[in-house]
């Protein structure tokens, strides 16, 4: 099996799953933006991640122009700051056009990440500013808004290697 994998990160959390994954499958990884480099013909598996902002993944639409070369499996990993919730892996597939991908040789996942404000971009930062005014000023906020504006100022990390776990095995089982 020769796999490898792509990704598209903005704070480092995609990233850092990426680099999980292609050492547990000792493949290369590379940032989506170098895909062109590579024949995508040659390889039976590709893995893709991206962040997500409001359950769209970055990096996706660039993957999804080299679709064409791709003949063999695809895997995608979306990372988020928030807990999974039920039903996000059919929102993500919806609200990202994956049917275009083939549901018969691809698969979504869903991997949560972490938040880190300091390391957003100045368009991020604009944008997670009015997130977190308008969590400030809710009343009544669950415990994720609470957790999400503890977070801007001290930054969490949830990634680990247990989290991809069950990625990792659906690749490995050729399925």
């Amino acid at each position: 099996m020769k796999t490898i994998v792509f990704y598209k990160s903005i704070s480092g959390f995609t990233e850092k799953y990426a680099n999980m994954i292609a050492e547990e499958l000792n493949c290369p990884v590379l940032k989506i933006e170098n895909i062109s480099t590579i024949d995508l013909s040659s390889y039976d598996t590709i893995v893709f991640g991206g962040s997500l902002h409001a359950v769209g993944i970055i990096g996706l639409e660039e993957f999804k122009k080299y679709l064409s070369k791709i003949s063999g499996r695809i895997f995608i990993f979306a990372v988020g700051a928030s807990p999974a919730k039920e039903g996000i892996i059919e929102e993500i597939w919806n609200n990202n056009n994956l049917d275009e991908l083939g549901k018969e040789r691809t698969k979504l996942f869903f991997l949560r990440g972490g938040f880190n404000y300091k390391k957003l971009n100045f368009k991020n930062k604009i944008i997670m500013g009015l997130l977190y005014f308008k969590l400030k000023y809710k009343k009544d906020r669950n415990d994720d808004e609470n957790g999400m504006l503890k977070a801007y100022k001290t930054p969490v990390d949830f990634t680990s290697k247990e989290n991809i776990k069950e990625m990792i095995d659906c690749i490995r089982s050729n399925k």
